[in-house]
């Protein structure tokens, strides 16, 4: 089997805040394939496209009302194969998000599940009795509230995200067809893979399963799961592709069972390095959590298994600002430390330039659901209107979702009109068009990075072991073959600090091969400013 993941990166986009090609103040597809010249001089290998697909875009396209079909405000079909082809043209691939623990409740066989007990669609999604102040149980949705909505029928309809998005009977033979159906249409077209969205929360614990400390618990990796997966895999090993999952709920012991050679899927994405700290509405990551999360998924994974290295995406804050200082210099060691991991690299959409979070000032602004549904319980449980805004938009997904920064005019370059979230008011001074002219820019480390995965083997086969492991602002670790090693420092703090390597590491020799810094040598004891970051190779 062709594994061309292992040697690739990774570039996901979020189409809406993508690139306006048609200047009515959306993304669309039309505006990727006009910037394939830059994620080519980037230096990816593939894409990840969030949603396209028919979708009345209660949750940003995760409500999908037809998954053969594309929204308008992106574009055709036609325009979607003219991407895909140009892309492969340029030596890119094409990876589609594929959402299937859920449709919208505009998707036609939710429409004819409505229409009663006995319409055939019915058993497509999962009904139980119910009166409209009494939930078949207690059970609590992502998105806040009740998993289950009343329809007026006697029964509810169960759902883990918003109630516009009734989830799925993957019990049902039938609906298993139609999804399978689907999935070969996409793969018969010529994609080069798919991003499995929420796939752990497809098997569910029966209704009277009794919650103890996980909230999530009755829909997170459930026993049975086993059985669906297997089924797709059958279907994926048939085409030359890649598939991610995001699977909460699955451990870092458990996903060598998901990514190992005959594992249900080549990679997924771990959920659990958020580890906070601070207060609400002033929270950072912790640095130390962070280490040992993704140490972890490291070890645990090794030579059995697979990572997917991430640390933004569509649905969290930007690094430069909850872990970064939002300087050039903190986003260039971020880049670093996770970029030289072992697994496929994914770039988020201006991760690579340092894009920061968005100053909020009202949630007129917000667009995220999940967080005008915090908004309003927050209000509810007596907090100020001050306080409940500083509380939500700290931390909600919406500071990754600003339109892309290409230059420092009008609306940054993503559109000639309004566009339809507000641009970051520091583009004049954080864009790609500035930063593709500097030598020593974020941007330019990242194409470095890339580079260097690419010309260094060793980044792709070798071992990971962590070092000074419990230091509280330092991740420093090699990357190990039998001839080969190298060694990653980088100081993730905002303050000064001291490392002292153990005596096998300062004794190697070694070469500098990238820093953000001036160059230096390696010793016993090192001094480290805020955010430096180092990269050697053992000279043998």
């Amino acid at each position: 089997m062709n594994r061309w993941w292992k040697n690739a990166v990774g570039y996901q986009i979020y189409p809406r805040s993508f690139r306006d090609a048609n200047h009515d103040g959306i993304g669309d597809l039309q505006g990727i394939i006009e910037k394939l010249p830059y994620l080519k001089s980037l230096g990816v290998d593939f894409i990840w496209l969030n949603p396209v697909y028919a979708s009345p875009n209660v949750d940003n396209g995760y409500d999908i009302s037809d998954y053969q079909d594309i929204h308008p405000d992106f574009g055709t079909m036609a325009d979607f194969e003219e991407l895909l082809g140009k892309a492969h043209a340029a030596g890119i691939k094409i990876i589609m998000d594929l959402v299937v623990n859920h449709t919208s409740d505009q998707h036609p066989w939710f429409l004819e599940a409505k229409k009663g007990k006995s319409n055939p669609y019915r058993d497509y999604y999962l009904w139980a009795d119910a009166m409209e102040n009494k939930m078949p149980n207690d059970w609590k949705s992502f998105f806040g509230g009740s998993t289950w909505t009343y329809d007026g029928s006697g029964q509810a309809y169960f759902h883990v995200f918003a109630p516009e998005q009734p989830d799925l009977n993957w019990k049902n033979p039938k609906v298993r067809e139609e999804i399978y159906r689907m999935i070969r249409w996409w793969l018969d077209l010529g994609i080069d893979g798919f991003r499995l969205d929420a796939i752990s929360h497809i098997q569910k614990e029966p209704w009277d399963f009794k919650i103890t400390d996980n909230t999530w618990a009755p829909f997170m990796n459930v026993a049975g799961i086993e059985v669906y997966m297997q089924e797709l895999k059958e279907i994926f090993d048939a085409y030359p592709i890649m598939t991610v999952g995001e699977a909460s709920g699955v451990s870092s012991k458990k996903a060598v069972n998901w990514t190992k050679e005959d594992g249900y899927l080549n990679m997924i994405f771990e959920l659990e390095h958020n580890v906070r700290e601070g207060q609400p509405g002033a929270e950072r990551l912790n640095l130390l959590g962070f280490k040992k999360v993704l140490s972890r998924w490291q070890k645990d994974l090794g030579s059995n298994g697979w990572n997917a290295l991430y640390v933004e995406n569509h649905d969290n804050p930007r690094i430069a600002s909850i872990l970064g200082d939002e300087s050039p210099k903190s986003a260039k060691a971020i880049a670093t430390m996770y970029m030289l991991l072992k697994g496929t690299p994914f770039i988020y959409q201006g991760q690579e330039i340092g894009m920061t979070n968005f100053a909020f000032q009202s949630m007129d602004q917000v667009d995220a659901q999940d967080s005008h549904n915090l908004y309003r319980i927050l209000l509810e449980s007596g907090s100020s209107p001050e306080e409940a805004l500083r509380n939500v938009t700290h931390w909600t997904r919406d500071h990754s979702r600003t339109p892309l920064q290409w230059e420092g005019g009008l609306f940054g370059g993503f559109s000639e009109l309004l566009p339809w979230m507000s641009v970051n008011g520091n583009t004049a001074h954080v864009n790609i068009a500035e930063q593709e002219q500097d030598a020593q820019s974020v941007l330019s480390h990242y194409k470095q990075l890339i580079r260097l995965r690419k010309d260094q083997p060793v980044l792709s086969d070798s071992t990971f072991e962590l070092i000074l492991k419990n230091h509280p602002q330092v991740f420093a670790y090699l990357r190990k073959t039998d001839t080969k090693q190298m060694l990653v420092l980088t100081n993730l703090s905002r303050k000064p600090c001291q490392i002292d390597l153990p005596t096998r590491v300062a004794n190697k020799n070694w070469r500098m091969l990238l820093t953000n810094v001036e160059q230096s040598a390696v010793e016993k004891r090192m001094r480290m400013q805020p955010y430096d970051a180092w990269v050697f190779e053992e000279i043998i």
